[in-house]
């Protein structure tokens, strides 16, 4: 059975990118037929920070040279340890267990949201290959960052999470589907640009929908 993990990190309840996520979510589900769907949110359920007893177990990983993550247990033996494990083990459980992750990311500072950072903070040990699973980023940007824009330079969000996929999961083939000047209905500076942002938001449901029914192949 074909399984799709699904991340909010909008700290707006209700929000462009969670609609585009969940119209991913939502065709996907529906094309799929018998797959199955886990949901988080992490920023209406933040994942906490790493801390010591997760870095000792970093530790114990790479002293032991272990790369078999069915052995991970074996090395925590301290009460730190086995706290930031009981943190840890439900989240790696599900990205491993996921044939499909869909991340939604608004883009804070030109960057990712800290509830999102500290996912991946946790995920990320032991280094892993997850591929082949496919990864799919939804973003919505205030401004635009889209190639040839003026602040191209600046999207440190989109570049940021493909080199991380790509150097700690080994995929290589994330794809983004981004929503951009998400700000034109609140910011007067904006408001000329309504009309493109529409046209965004517009292509990029467009693309869940269609994404998500050719991953449901």
């Amino acid at each position: 059975m074909t399984t799709l993990l699904h991340l909010d990190s909008s700290a707006r309840k209700q929000s462009i990118i969670r609609r585009v996520g969940a119209e991913f979510a939502q065709a996907w589900r529906a094309a799929v037929g018998n797959g199955h769907y886990v949901y988080r949110d992490v920023a209406a359920e933040p994942i906490p920070l790493i801390d010591e007893g997760w870095v000792q177990i970093c530790d114990a990983v790479l002293a032991a040279g272990a790369t078999d993550l069915d052995r991970l247990p074996e090395l925590v033996r301290t009460p730190a340890q086995a706290d930031a494990w009981r943190i840890v083990e439900p989240l790696l459980a599900e990205v491993r267990a996921a044939d499909i992750v869909l991340i939604t990311s608004p883009m804070y500072n030109y960057s990712i949201p800290a509830s999102l950072k500290a996912w991946l903070d946790q995920v990320t040990f032991p280094r892993m290959s997850l591929a082949p699973r496919r990864f799919v980023v939804v973003t919505a940007r205030g401004g635009a960052y889209s190639p040839g824009s003026p602040k191209e330079a600046f999207d440190y969000q989109e570049c940021y999470l493909r080199d991380f996929f790509a150097g700690h999961f080994s995929v290589t083939d994330t794809v983004f589907i981004n929503a951009e000047l998400a700000n034109s209905h609140s910011d007067p500076a904006l408001a000329r640009l309504r009309a493109a942002h529409d046209e965004s938001l517009a292509a990029a449901l467009q693309a869940a929908r269609a994404l998500a029914v050719e991953y449901a192949k």
